[in-house]
């Protein structure tokens, strides 16, 4: 996959099938985006997830987002999905103030050279937000491109959406997110060395400090598994300050099962499974690791549920 902050200018013969949204969290609905474009992908086809580096509505209010996935992660993804070009577009002033029949022109027939576009019903565009799915159709005749505007994709009676996602993800409805995102939510980071505590008590843990534009859920203990080195652990992970020991960062802590290696430096991926308690302050270590083997205990249960299904 190509990965460009630059919007590609295709040379003949190849055009593009292009999908165009903000594409947080790449969760079910963007994905049936993608799909689509797959579908519709011909000879001398590239198929093209266009977004923007920063949500409009983060620029216009210069407010310090919090996204479902980091950029890196979500280019990840979008390779894992097939595309061919990832276009990652800076959100300039410029660019808030283009007029929607100037943005088709200029970005998608003159530089793209789209011949198919899919976007959801509510897609919106261009200065004002005047651009629609409608006025795309319009342009499509006249600059040779097909356009399919494609239902929402739905859970229950609701629209699957990243504000949906990141609803529930505040509620700590953990297995609610995995289905909406259609794959198992994470996050990422540097294993580093904490406070040691937990070594004292028998039950030593992997910290990592999760990026700072990463949207987490609740502080809370959760059933996760960690891949690290190729190697994929069982864990309970607690996100938080870790108020018996009065930290003052926001950590992911996990104890790992079964695992009595250093892995100190290396990168971690935290998958989350289930939400077990609230952060608890205890009076004590003893207390803490009382509670941790009853975490533990039921960490294994959910786990082994988990793979019978």
């Amino acid at each position: 996959m190509i990965y460009t902050t630059e919007i590609p200018h295709l040379k003949s013969p190849f055009r593009s099938a292009v999908t165009l949204g903000k594409f947080d969290g790449l969760h079910r609905g963007h994905q049936k985006l993608i799909q689509c474009i797959q579908n519709h992908k011909k000879e001398h086809y590239k198929t093209v997830i266009f977004t923007f580096d920063v949500p409009p509505r983060s620029h216009i209010l210069h407010t310090p987002p919090k996204f479902l996935l980091t950029y890196e992660e979500r280019r990840e993804l979008a390779q894992n999905f097939g595309a061919d070009i990832f276009a990652e577009c800076p959100f300039t002033d410029e660019l808030m103030h283009m007029e929607p029949e100037q943005f088709v022109k200029e970005y998608l027939v003159d530089r793209l050279r789209v011949g198919f576009l899919a976007v959801g019903p509510d897609f919106r565009f261009g200065h004002g937000r005047r651009g629609t799915p409608q006025m795309l159709s319009e342009l499509g005749g006249i600059y040779d491109f097909q356009v399919e505007v494609l239902e929402k994709e739905k859970d229950g009676s609701r629209d699957i959406s990243s504000t949906y996602v990141r609803e529930e993800l505040e509620k700590g409805n953990i297995e609610k997110v995995n289905h909406l995102l259609g794959y198992t939510y994470f996050t990422r980071g540097e294993i580093v060395h904490g406070r040691q505590l937990g070594r004292t008590i028998g039950i030593p843990t992997a910290n990592l400090i999760p990026p700072d534009m990463k949207k987490l859920p609740p502080n809370g203990v959760y059933v996760t598994e960690s891949l690290i080195g190729g190697k994929l652990y069982q864990g309970v992970t607690n996100v938080g300050y870790k108020p018996t020991v009065k930290e003052n960062f926001l950590g992911v802590e996990t104890y790992l099962f079964c695992c009595d290696e250093d892995l100190y430096g290396q990168e971690a991926e935290v998958r989350f499974y289930h939400y077990l308690r609230p952060e608890t302050k205890f009076a004590s270590l003893g207390e803490l690791k009382q509670q941790l083997d009853k975490d533990v205990e039921n960490s294994l249960s959910i786990l082994s549920r988990r793979r019978r299904k």
